[in-house]
């Protein structure tokens, strides 16, 4: 299991409203904040920290565990109109696995994030 990750980001601002809006559907929160870095996360443990270090941005790919298909829409949804750019709209990805139901969207840094539920509806 994985206790968490730090993903670098250009605008540590742009980024902490983007993920706030983004991953609220998913459960998560802004938990804690520090000079160039913030963790989010749900059932307030921060597993996601985000970091500026505007010449050490690589897009990364990270997947997050959905509760429901209807979260897995309100994420992307959330996303969307939190300045993020679709990859990938709600949906079954049978090549996959004939459950995974996912949404995909790129940050303003080309991260692709992805919310996921691998459950039949």
């Amino acid at each position: 299991m994985i206790h968490h990750l730090t993903l670098v980001v250009t605008d540590l601002g742009k980024a902490k409203a983007f993920y706030a809006a983004a991953l609220a559907p998913l459960g998560y929160e802004v938990l804690a904040e520090s000079e160039g870095g913030l963790g989010l996360g749900a059932d307030n443990h921060p597993d996601l920290w985000l970091k500026q270090d505007p010449a050490n941005v690589h897009p990364m790919h990270l997947a997050f565990a959905a509760p429901s298909r209807k979260a897995v829409t309100a994420f992307h949804a959330a996303a969307l109109a939190a300045g993020a750019r679709d990859n990938g709209g709600p949906g079954l990805r049978p090549d996959y696995d004939p459950t995974y139901y996912a949404a995909f969207v790129l940050d303003g840094d080309g991260h692709n994030i992805e919310a996921v539920i691998l459950r039949p509806e």
